[in-house]
């Protein structure tokens, strides 16, 4: 048969009848891919249950800095809220999982693939232990990483054109599927009795079908590059993105902590009040010093756990009794003979025993504690390691605060610098300190001079106050101030009244000028216990007061 003859023949063939269930036999596939719709791809790189979902709903709802971020990338980028999902999810749950690539919607992709980046960078272990379970700071590391999320988008948009074209691809073979049912519908609406398709219906069932395996080895394609495909220095910007964000989640949890704010208390409250928190104590007065406060807190903590009422100080000979942690030697040796034993008994039922006698710490005070600190412009001067007198003095008075706290003592805080320049703060036992009254304290500087009158006065009257309404005696009160300043005598001489008939101690520290706490100096005649402290690096300096406070 020659060529035109052989063309004509497969001609006549593709325009010839055929049978319909013979066509519907090629078309099945399509018929099974158009009469059940594809599987749903997902648009969540992170698994995530409905629980997980609500905790970033009610997140993102409390917080406007995340929907101005998503706004933000939302102008240049698409799918950008999906993004802050995974990204928050991924810091949140305890164990975040991605889902397959292959689970996802295309046009997904890009965001899996930074998901995928940030989770595997050295630093997200750490940035996870600040985070989870915790809906406030998983927030906070997304809106830390919103820098590096917008860099890395940037980076992504070849590979989320590719995306994009293999989604295109796979939805024209769905409609290539759905046309091939089309096409075999009417050629079965055409079919005579016996199921005899004409030509032309049948030529458009095979062409449909045709076109549909095209589509789907194209869509194949598509989506093999599209899983392929790299977005260039993702990594490293996931890696930089997930240091920056642990930084910043360590740097607000070390202020939260040398604050006194606990975990349970966050958790407590409201996402607008712990950002407003946050927010102060990074930008607040002390901002920069709150690991001095948090190392004089714990400094205080561990005094108080080592602390024992009339605690044994200088040995001044032996004497009698039945405490066995101060019996002497010889005493013991009786132990080792057993026909000594029952003597050793007796004399301890009896309280006998020979005992190293000892003379003790003065007990610690009931009445209230009350810190005095200089705030005069000198107090701005800043010392070893840049740290500035004020700064160690509130430190200290903070840590007051609490050991005050512990004991079930009223507080006080009083702030001075010039005879007209005072301010009191007020923590009693049986309240709650509050955090903002705390900070309105800490945060407080009036400058000007110095008056020791004035502060001391008021904190006279406030422990003759405490006496006449609880009969409350052994109050305590620190001068903290770096300045020395006379007194009249007929002040001297009403204040040594007030001391002996109230029972209150004075405790000084002079902060950065030995002169200060010097022999002979004002503050030494003013206070029962008196030390300088110069080196403000070294929290240590007032171990002491703690233990007799």
């Amino acid at each position: 048969m020659d060529d035109d003859a052989e063309a004509h023949s497969d001609s006549t063939t593709d325009g010839a009848a055929s049978r319909l269930d013979e066509l519907a036999d090629r078309a099945g596939k399509w018929l099974a891919l158009s009469a059940a719709a594809a599987p749903a791809r997902h648009t969540g790189a992170v698994v995530a249950d409905r629980f997980d979902r609500i905790a970033w709903h009610d997140t993102y709802e409390q917080s406007a800095a995340l929907r101005e971020l998503a706004g933000e990338l939302g102008e240049l980028h698409a799918h950008t809220a999906d993004l802050l999902t995974d990204v928050f999810l991924a810091a949140y749950k305890a164990a975040p999982r991605l889902r397959e690539p292959a689970e996802m919607e295309h046009s997904r992709l890009v965001n899996h693939r930074i998901v995928a980046a940030l989770l595997e960078s050295p630093d997200f272990a750490e940035l996870h232990r600040e985070t989870v379970g915790d809906p406030y700071a998983a927030a906070m590391a997304v809106l830390a990483q919103g820098t590096a999320l917008r860099r890395m988008l940037d980076d992504a948009r070849p590979a989320r054109d590719r995306d994009e074209r293999a989604g295109r691809a796979r939805q024209d073979a769905g409609d290539a599927a759905t046309a091939v049912a089309e096409a075999l519908r009417q050629a079965a609406d055409e079919a005579d009795e016996d199921g005899t398709v004409p030509g032309p219906a049948a030529d458009t069932v095979r062409q449909a079908v045709e076109h549909a395996e095209a589509a789907a080895r194209q869509a194949a394609d598509a989506a093999g590059q599209a899983l392929a495909v790299a977005v260039p220095g993702v990594r490293a910007a996931a890696h930089n993105a997930a240091a920056k964000s642990a930084a910043a989640a360590r740097a607000e949890a070390a202020l939260m902590r040398a604050w006194g704010v606990g975990s349970g208390e966050l958790e407590r409250m409201p996402f607008d009040e712990r950002a407003r928190l946050a927010e102060r104590l990074r930008t607040g007065r002390l901002a920069e010093w709150a690991e001095l406060i948090g190392r004089f807190r714990q400094m205080a903590d561990g005094e108080r756990a080592r602390k024992v009422e009339n605690a044994t100080g200088e040995l001044i000979g032996v004497t009698l009794g039945d405490d066995l942690s101060r019996v002497i030697p010889s005493e013991l040796a009786n132990l080792g003979l057993p026909e000594l034993r029952a003597v050793f008994a007796a004399r301890y039922a009896a309280g006998e025993l020979m005992l190293y006698d000892s003379q003790g710490e003065q007990a610690t005070g009931r009445g209230a504690v009350i810190a005095c600190v200089d705030t005069s412009h000198s107090m701005y001067e800043a010392g070893p390691g840049g740290i500035t007198r004020e700064a160690w003095a509130k430190a200290c008075a903070l840590a007051l605060l609490d050991q005050a706290r512990h004991a079930g003592r009223d507080f006080v805080g009083i702030v001075f610098s010039a005879a007209d320049k005072l301010r009191v703060f007020r923590f009693p036992a049986d309240r709650p300190a509050g955090l903002a009254r705390t900070l309105d304290f800490a945060e407080t500087f009036l400058g000007g001079g110095t008056s020791y009158q004035r502060p001391l006065t008021a904190a006279g009257e406030l422990l003759e106050e405490e006496f006449n309404d609880a009969a409350r005696t052994r109050g305590d009160i620190v001068m903290l101030t770096d300045d020395d300043c006379g007194v009249t005598e007929e002040w001297m001489r009403g204040w040594n009244e007030a001391k002996r008939r109230l029972g209150f101690r004075v405790f000084g520290v002079g902060i950065g000028a030995p002169r200060v706490a010097a022999a002979g100096s004002v503050l030494e005649a003013l206070c029962d216990n008196l030390r300088s402290v110069e080196d403000f690096t070294d929290v240590h300096a007032a171990a002491d007061l703690f233990r007799v406070i």
